[in-house]
């Protein structure tokens, strides 16, 4: 006999068990209880404390109170480039006079150029305050005469404060002290007094030896050499006029810096928690954690429940079919 059809001999005689032997197979391998799988494992207990401490950690972050910062800062019209001439003033000027108190101000000098400038520091009771009498700061020195150079005002209900700088007429500097420190309580006054006449006599003497040099290039044969040094001079001595003039001009007006503010806010005083306050943040802080937990775990731990369930069911499945073939 060939080995084909030993084989197909072989297949032919194959023991078939009777449909009872198939039946009760089936009823013992229903009855019979498969062990249960451990719902809980270690891995499964590791995974889910990690998800709910990244929780905590998140909450905690989410929950801290941060501080906002707001830095204001004026904006400013920068003066223009001093000239030489201005600088040279400036630098031979020497200050004669500079107080600070509560009197009144120091008159200007009538007879000689001065740089006048006086600062006062005004308290007043409330935030409106500071905003109504910067607009009378302002009236005053219109009506004298002067004009703003610079504000910043920040006012709330209660707080606030104010930066002015005025430019006031000299001959009415003092009137214009006097009026302002009547808007509020004084708490602080500076006057400074720079001396100007010393730096605009030397420009005037060097000015008289220029024109002096130029008039006697002037009655010379005008070479070119000649007429390059005459432009040089006039140049050099309209730059020097103009700066004399601007010196002068601006030592016709003071500068008034005021200050208005509401008093310092009174801090507040400590208050002593009791031995079990810090048990109780404590407690605040591990309920805040458990809150934001449950919200951003219970969804993982959702999702992963639903997949354990789905692989399980598959896996009956699988086993019934293979029960369930002949």
């Amino acid at each position: 006999m060939s080995q084909p059809d030993l084989a197909r001999t072989l297949r032919d005689a194959r023991p078939v068990a009777p449909a009872e032997l198939r039946e009760r197979v089936r009823l013992v391998a229903a009855q019979s209880s498969t062990p249960r799988r451990q719902l809980v494992t270690w891995r499964r207990a590791l995974v889910a404390a990690v998800v709910v401490g990244a929780a905590v950690a998140a909450g905690v972050i989410a929950t801290r109170p941060t501080e906002h910062k707001v830095l204001r800062q004026p904006v400013e019209l920068l003066p223009a480039t001093p000239s030489d001439a201005q600088r040279a003033i400036a630098h031979k000027a020497a200050p004669v006079f500079s107080s600070t108190g509560s009197g009144s101000a120091p008159a200007p000098s009538a007879k000689r150029l001065q740089q006048y400038t006086a600062s006062l520091e005004l308290q007043l009771p409330t935030g409106a305050a500071v905003s109504t009498n910067t607009q009378h700061a302002i009236a005053i020195a219109n009506s004298l005469g002067g004009y703003l150079a610079f504000v910043n005002v920040n006012t709330g209900k209660k707080t606030g404060y104010a930066e002015i700088r005025l430019r006031i007429p000299k001959v009415h500097v003092v009137e214009a002290v006097r009026r302002l420190s009547a808007l509020g309580r004084v708490i602080g006054e500076n006057v400074r007094i720079q001396d100007l006449q010393a730096g605009v006599n030397s420009t005037d003497r060097l000015i008289a030896r220029l024109q002096t040099k130029l008039a006697s290039l002037r009655t010379q044969f005008q070479t070119t050499l000649i007429q390059r040094e005459i432009a040089s001079l006039t140049t050099q001595i309209e730059r020097l006029q103009r700066g004399r003039s601007s010196t002068v001009r601006s030592a016709s007006y003071a500068t008034v810096a005021l200050s208005l503010s509401t008093p310092p806010s009174k801090s507040p005083k400590p208050h002593h928690h009791g031995p079990l306050h810090a048990l109780g943040t404590v407690f605040r802080w591990i309920g805040i954690g458990a809150v934001y937990g449950l919200a951003i775990g219970a969804p993982l731990l959702a999702l992963a429940a639903a997949i354990w369930f789905a692989v399980r069911a598959i896996r009956r499945r699988r086993e019934d079919v293979l029960l369930s073939r002949p």
